[in-house]
């Protein structure tokens, strides 16, 4: 393949698409279990709303919607795939929950799913594979062309934190409080091609960068990077990477409709080059945003001026106003604007049910019925 030019598949721009990575547990102690392969055994005998596949632990599952242009179109599909996913998992006798992490699960005890990419992630990364028995939300927003990607990627890192804490759901990791509100994406930094993408300004550029990291054999395809934000060129889309994977379906669709509004507010901007100033205060803007969510601040790299996350994210849903009304993106948008007021997030979620209950097994319990609630 050395030489070949990686072609950006244009697609139509802000167009939607979710990928959720998801639990599986069983109903006796609410433990990770087993059942992926049940699962889509079941699936493949009907037709299913949208897309499944495994993902690499058996006690994963990953549901992936179409393509779509507004929310309300999105959450539907979300809804039918939850129901349909729910009802085979009752005939299974297991439950499916949204959330980061599983709270006491043993990454020890998982084992990979058969599959050759997942066997050769295996033997690379050793006990990272099984460490990686972690669950996010993808978010895909269509691009015309691959260098409006790398300029949207770009622009979009300023506002990692904002989907971090937006949709933080791990506070709790092999039955510890971590103490951060969002511990997933520390499994995910041991992998050495994580983080941020490298800086370049364009998609020539960044053909020229894909082509040497494939001839040192460091990577074979796009799927080898783990960045926060990459590009997809096979898709067309920029994918954000670092949502955790909501407790309901229903702020699963609003973080997608709040990357779509941000996406048009970012491409109604003069296309100036990309500022790599950004990426000074990268890793200590994500880091706030991992360990206290909402009560995280960031650091301006342009001024060096200061500001909480929460006033960050409420200026800028607000800002937000004309790009939801052209979108149809209000109620998603509002949903999200509400629980940032109120300080309602489902890692404050699922603390708070930890403190009522005094058991994760009782918390992953409640995470089970949570995600099956009807909208």
């Amino acid at each position: 393949m050395s030489g070949e030019v990686l072609s950006f598949k244009a697609s139509e721009p802000l167009t939607l698409g979710v990928e959720l990575e998801l639990q599986i547990v069983n109903t006796r102690d609410y433990n990770l279990a087993r059942g992926a392969a049940d699962l889509l055994r079941l699936a493949a005998a009907k037709p299913f709303p949208g897309d499944i596949k495994p993902e690499i632990t058996e006690s994963m599952i990953e549901v992936s919607t179409s393509v779509h242009f507004r929310h309300a179109p999105l959450l539907a599909e979300l809804r039918a795939m939850r129901n349909t996913l729910v009802a085979h998992a009752d005939r299974l006798n297991l439950g499916i929950a949204g959330g980061g992490t599983h709270p006491f699960q043993r990454w020890s005890e998982q084992r990979i799913f058969p599959g050759e990419r997942f066997a050769h992630l295996s033997d690379l990364y050793g006990y990272l594979a099984k460490q990686f028995t972690v669950f996010g939300q993808h978010i895909h927003v269509g691009c015309a062309t691959g260098d409006e990607a790398i300029l949207l990627v770009h622009r979009l890192a300023r506002y990692i934190p904002h989907f971090i804490a937006l949709s933080a759901a791990s506070p709790y990791f092999q039955g510890t409080d971590t103490q951060f509100a969002s511990s997933r994406l520390n499994a995910i930094n041991a992998f050495p091609l994580s983080g941020y993408m490298p800086f370049v300004a364009s998609w020539g550029e960044f053909n020229a960068y894909f082509e040497r990291m494939r001839g040192f054999g460091i990577v074979a395809s796009m799927k080898d990077f783990y960045w926060d934000i990459r590009p997809k060129p096979e898709f067309g889309t920029v994918e954000i990477r670092v949502c955790d994977t909501p407790l309901t379906v229903d702020r699963a669709a609003a973080l997608a409709a709040y990357a779509q509004c941000l996406a048009a507010l970012l491409r109604s901007q003069p296309q100036a080059e990309p500022s790599r100033d950004i990426y000074l205060v990268y890793n200590y803007n994500r880091f706030q945003a991992c360990r206290f969510g909402l009560d995280g601040e960031l650091v301006d790299p342009v001024s060096g001026g200061r500001i909480g996350i929460r006033d960050d994210l409420l200026r800028t849903l607000e800002r937000l106003g004309p790009q939801a009304a052209q979108l149809e993106a209000q109620a998603g948008l509002r949903l999200l604007q509400e629980s940032v007021a109120a300080r309602r997030t489902d890692s404050n979620w699922v603390r708070e049910a930890m403190r009522q209950s005094g058991s994760l097994h009782d918390v992953v319990r409640m995470q089970a019925e949570r995600w099956r609630e009807a909208g």
